[in-house]
């Protein structure tokens, strides 16, 4: 792979979430089982005490992808006996962090809380990243994936995603779906809707997520595809109508709403997900021990539920398998990305 221009600058954006292949579902509920049935032949080296490892988050605190590096570093830190410290270095959509765990030394106390959008998505919708997604990283496990879900005003009289398709048929683009902004999981999720069922509808931006559901409630656009916590309360009140997750398979924290897929688009599968990385060099030896403590921590059951209640469905991985999937995310995204045209310089 070409060496990117690691000189050009880059904006930011708003891409956290995104679209994925269905390879998750098999890594969701069976990674862990494969992580037991396939160890490493490798003597693992215990981390230094005294020495505290820096967990790269490429977004501010208080965000998604932040409350599962500090709950997952927590459990970490106890296992390992060391600190685990989070180290929130946001910009670019997970860009900047992702530069700094690339140039950081192999050695096992630099990781980097990788995103779809640092590995997956940016690597399309950037003009340029400073980073190599494959090259430049020693993957260690597949953490935890998020779906979305589709939320629609209900004036519209949508109840599934059938009815949705064929009000977008019989009424060619009269339907609106609003995103937190261009190139965001939002907009691509929707792209990616209007692919696989054939429909035209109109994608308006907004700057950020609250304003883009607060037109939908107002009926300024009629549907989006929009994060767990930032719908659930609407859906629940009745604001809002929910047809279906996003995911391949059912979310742990809503397992009575059906997918997309199963209600009317086969094949429909979007999500985010975000995994833990070492820096390229990382000896394999420290590498697999880390594999080893994360699946470990995913297997408790509260850390589980922690994460179930942010809206995320705990995952775990072999390096191999993580590998893997990311490879074939990018060249998924890839395929989004260009069919809705959008580019971040």
């Amino acid at each position: 792979m070409t060496r990117p221009n690691r000189a050009r600058p880059y904006l930011r954006s708003g891409c956290v979430l995104a679209c994925r292949s269905t390879a998750l579902t098999v890594l969701v509920g069976t990674a862990i089982a494969l992580i037991g049935a396939t160890p490493d032949a490798v003597a693992q080296p215990a981390f230094q005490p005294g020495k505290a490892i820096r967990l790269l988050v490429g977004f501010p605190p208080g965000g998604s992808t932040d409350l599962l590096a500090r709950n997952l570093g927590n459990r970490l830190g106890e296992q390992l006996g060391v600190q685990v410290i989070v180290d929130n270095r946001a910009g670019a959509a997970g860009n900047v962090a992702a530069e700094l765990a690339a140039r950081a030394n192999p050695d096992g106390y630099t990781l980097l809380m990788a995103t779809v959008s640092s590995h997956a998505i940016n690597p399309a919708l950037y003009r340029s990243v400073p980073y190599d997604p494959i090259g430049d990283y020693a993957p260690v496990s597949l953490v935890a994936s998020y779906p979305l879900i589709l939320a629609v005003n209900p004036s519209i009289g949508v109840k599934t995603v059938g009815d949705l398709i064929a009000l977008a048929r019989q009424k060619p683009g009269s339907l609106n779906f609003s995103s937190s902004g261009n190139g965001s999981p939002g907009h691509l999720s929707g792209e990616l809707f209007k692919m696989l069922a054939k429909v035209d509808m109109a994608h308006i931006p907004y700057k950020g997520g609250a304003p883009a559901t607060a037109a939908v409630l107002a009926n300024e656009a009629q549907l989006i595809f929009a994060t767990l916590p930032g719908a659930i309360g609407f859906i629940k009140s009745g604001k809002l109508i929910g047809p279906a997750v996003t995911t391949a398979r059912r979310s742990n924290a809503l397992p009575d709403v059906p997918t997309i897929a199963e209600t009317g688009l086969p094949g429909f599968a979007v999500s985010s997900w975000a995994g833990l990385v070492a820096p390229a060099r990382t000896p394999r030896p420290v590498v697999v021990n880390l594999r080893d403590e994360v699946v470990k921590a995913l297997a408790s059951p509260d850390l589980r539920d922690r994460l179930a209640r942010d809206g995320a469905d705990a995952v775990g991985s072999s390096p191999e398998v993580f590998a893997a999937f990311i490879k074939s995310e990018l060249a998924q995204w890839r395929k989004v990305v260009q069919q809705a045209k959008a580019q971040v310089d």
